[in-house]
């Protein structure tokens, strides 16, 4: 939908995708990375998550780290390169002259065919 734009861009920032629960050193969930629900993250947690983003953020698309560390180590909050001195897009990433076709295309099911299995789905479900 965007792709066409020089002036806006929608990445998505896979950094939690394959995060493992945090544990401590008695192999038990470390339970100062959540809240007293157990459920939020606390202010470690939210540190953490931040610069997960952050660093997810810089890095290109194509590149990007699926998971998180729970470390609580600062070191690894990365720096902009001086070389690429921006947030990474499919576009500044080296996706904008790929071949994928962004016109628009006609969809190979009619319109009128979901509003008829929706109508058919209703009265199905109420008998």
């Amino acid at each position: 939908r965007y792709e066409q734009r020089e002036d806006f861009a929608v990445v998505i920032q896979p950094f939690f995708r394959n995060t493992l629960l945090p544990l401590d050193s008695t192999s038990k969930p470390d339970m100062s990375f959540f809240a007293a629900d157990c459920f939020h993250f606390s202010v470690r947690g939210y540190a953490e998550m931040a610069m997960a983003l952050w660093n997810n953020m810089l890095e290109p698309v194509g590149e990007k780290q699926t998971y998180n560390n729970f470390t609580h180590d600062r070191s690894k909050l990365r720096c902009p390169n001086p070389e690429k001195p921006f947030l990474s897009t499919r576009r500044n990433s080296g996706f904008g002259n790929s071949d994928l076709s962004m016109k628009k295309t006609e969809s190979s099911v009619p319109y009128w065919a979901v509003i008829v299995t929706a109508v058919a789905g209703v009265l199905v479900g109420s008998l």
